[in-house]
């Protein structure tokens, strides 16, 4: 296989948005320079070109933050996922089941991120906003997303892994090749959300799956 070629120009500027998070959605171009290890003497042309094109935005108070236009191509990816139409009422499906939030995360590299998400009605919930990313080791979504191998309806399962509140339960979704295209999950609090009702949970899962299985 050929390697791919490698421009470290485009490379640092894409290490500057990716240095951006919900801790550090603010930083100044000091702060950039720690994040990404570019010194600060490189960082103003890399800066003003992303602000040029819309990625990051500046204040008067020279403090920076992500742009417009990475809400237009997230809104863009997301609306040409193919299953996307059908992932919201499966979501609002397994929440009006369940009782606890429903998500459908995909892999990007070593990190899972949630494309959709449900949360729970409770007023004590596991809540989490859609854009987030987490890491690929741990929670039941990220095994699902990491499995190989295993009957198609294989159910995974965590128990306070990333937090250890939280319980959670779920499932592949495979696209029309037969490849894997993310994960739907379900998860709640741990002392709430009980064996018995992730179980029910698991078997709602596994219906969402044949349903998406129809629309192929």
């Amino acid at each position: 296989m050929p390697t791919a070629t490698r421009v470290e120009v485009v490379e640092k500027a894409l290490s500057i948005l990716d240095a951006f998070s919900e801790e550090r959605a603010a930083m100044s171009l000091t702060q950039i320079a720690q994040e990404t290890g570019i010194s600060k003497s490189s960082l103003p042309r890399l800066l003003n070109s992303l602000r040029l094109y819309g990625f990051l935005t500046r204040d008067d108070a020279k403090v920076y933050r992500l742009g417009p236009n990475l809400w237009r191509l997230g809104a863009l990816y997301r609306r040409k996922f193919d299953l996307g139409e059908l992932i919201r009422p499966i979501l609002r499906h397994l929440v009006e089941v369940t009782g606890e939030t429903a998500s459908f995360y995909v892999r990007d590299r070593e990190e899972r991120v949630c494309l959709y998400r449900e949360n729970s009605g409770h007023p004590i919930r596991h809540h989490l906003d859609e854009g987030s990313r987490l890491s690929i080791d741990r929670g039941a979504a990220s095994h699902a997303l990491r499995a190989a191998e295993g009957p198609a309806d294989r159910v995974f399962t965590s128990i306070g892994e990333r937090n250890a509140e939280v319980a959670a339960v779920a499932i592949r979704i495979f696209g029309q090749s037969g490849g894997l295209r993310g994960a739907l999950c379900v998860s709640g609090l741990r002392h709430r959300f009980d064996e018995r009702l992730r179980s029910a949970a698991a078997l709602a899962l596994q219906e969402a799956q044949m349903r998406l299985a129809q629309y192929r």
